[in-house]
């Protein structure tokens, strides 16, 4: 499995493309259609969706373009449906005013234990409320994208819509579960090991 890093996006967010052979998908969508294609092309790979850890909007900034350049479909957990047609619910608001930003409707939704296979690429989804309602973590294998629930020096804030310090607490309980040599590719800032960002917060 390759990870190729296309961070920082805008609001310095991450994206990550995954290959397996001629399979991909995409972790989280802030780079542009071009940075992804080039991306695939080097690879020589082919989208099969995109992979959204969480509905706020830093993470969707390219998400409609995406999926109209690349015709791919957009996933996301059940309870951050809601976020992308609401700019309170979604943060843009906080951060950016009465811009305008829209993103449309998601177009699978998944639930906590489902396994997503895109051909040769397969993945389990960890539901990780707290820094949102949907957050979720990634798990391929030896590798987990851990979107803005843990990162390589901390956790993802709670004061956003949604979002809820208890809950957070409990979601990094259960990763701390998961083999401590996991190596976790965050929603900002670098990777690390699983370990490693635990043994910051435990």
């Amino acid at each position: 499995m390759e990870i190729t890093d296309l961070s920082p996006g805008g609001f310095a967010s991450a994206c990550y493309l995954v290959c397996e052979g001629q399979d991909a998908v995409l972790i989280d969508c802030s780079a542009t259609p071009a940075a992804v294609k080039a991306a695939l092309d080097r690879c020589g790979a082919r989208l099969a969706a995109i992979l959204c850890t969480h509905g706020h909007f830093d993470h969707l900034l390219t998400a409609d373009a995406l999926r109209d350049h690349l015709n791919v479909p957009l996933w996301l957990h059940e309870a951050d449906a809601e976020l992308l047609k609401d700019n309170e619910k979604n943060a843009f608001s906080l951060f950016c005013g009465n811009a305008a930003f829209h993103v449309r409707q998601a177009d699978r939704l998944f639930g906590d234990g489902e396994v997503l296979t895109f051909g040769s690429l397969s993945c389990k989804v960890l539901h990780t409320p707290g820094h949102s309602k949907g957050s979720s973590v990634f798990l391929f294998g030896d590798v987990a994208f851990t979107g803005d629930t843990l990162f390589a020096n901390g956790w993802g804030r709670t004061d956003l819509y949604g979002g809820d310090a208890l809950s957070l607490r409990h979601s990094l309980q259960a990763l701390s579960a998961l083999p401590q040599t996991l190596r976790i590719y965050p929603g900002h800032g670098g990777a690390t090991t699983l370990k490693s960002a635990l043994d910051l917060i435990f």
